[in-house]
Parts: structure tokens; sequence; C-alpha cells
């Protein structure tokens, strides 16, 4: 397993990496099929990423197949470009293998070279691997959004989270 920072040459792996994560997972923001994502979506997602000093895609590989990303999104204006907003997506048949943690580990370094201070996500509550990896990686609970989400015929709660560098 590799991990590593995207390149363009990805775009058309990594659209299908978003596709196939939305569809085995319950804990995405969108559901299977509701996401456009095609090669040329993919690519602007990474110009638009690589343009700019506080914002990547850390991504696992496996034989040459994207199979796990984490996206870091900077702050835009002045006052929080300091921070980075997180996605993290990894496909069902590599869970548990501690790509996450690798992928995490990678980002944190990125992140002090770019002086990043604060990496912050929100998590569903139900999500209790992602909860425990979060935690493991030194993220602390800051606060929960209420009924956040609409999942299966019920209201979900999302939990914010921080880490301060």
């Amino acid at each position: 397993m590799k991990i590593r920072h995207i390149e363009m040459e990805d775009a058309q792996s990594f659209a299908r990496l978003l596709l196939q994560v939305d569809e085995e997972s319950e804990f995405m923001l969108f559901e299977g099929g509701e996401r456009t994502m095609d090669v040329s979506s993919a690519e602007t997602r990474i110009k638009t990423v690589k343009s700019e000093n506080n914002s990547t895609i850390i991504v696992a590989e496996d034989q040459g197949k994207l199979v796990g990303y984490l996206m870091a999104m900077g702050g835009q204006a002045r006052r929080n470009r300091h921070s980075a907003y997180l996605v993290v997506g990894l496909l069902k048949d590599y869970r548990g293998q501690g790509l996450g943690t690798r992928m995490f580990q990678k980002l944190e370094e990125w992140s002090r070279e770019k002086n990043i201070h604060r990496l912050e996500l929100t998590v569903i509550s139900k999500n209790k691997a992602g909860v425990a990896l979060y935690k493991k990686m030194g993220f602390e609970m800051e606060g929960v959004k209420k009924d956040s989400l609409y999942i299966n015929g019920e209201y979900v709660d999302e939990y914010y989270m921080g880490k301060l560098l």
C-alpha cells in the first residue's frame, strides 16, 4: 500500500473511488448515485487543490488502484487560512487495515510543513470506527450538530471534531 498526494493522472481513478465510497458507506454526505463525478470534475478538483497552498488530497493506492482518500480543504479567508476541513473515504474491503491512520499521519506531516494550525471535520455520531480513528489521531469532540442529516428514514447527529497542531 502506498500513501501519497494525488496527481492529475489520478483523475479517472479518483472519480471512480468517490462514487464507489458513496455506494459502500452509510456515513458519507452523498448517497450512492447522488453525486455527479466524472473525469473532468475530478481533474478540476485536483487542479484546484494543487493550486492552493493550504489544500491537498492524500490517497491510498493498492497496486495502481486508488482505495482511499483524505481531502483537506483549506480556509479561503485570511482569518481561516490556518485551518483545513477534512473529508475521508475508504473502500469497504480496505477498512480496518491501518490505511486511515497512515493517511492522517501523512496529512499531519503536510499540515505542519504548510503551517496549518487547525484540522477539523464532522462525523456521523453512529460512525463508531470513524470516531475511534479520529480520537486515536488526536481529534477532540467540539460539539454536536443535532439532527444534521437524514439517513435511512431517521435524523442523525454529527459531531464536530478538531485538532490543533
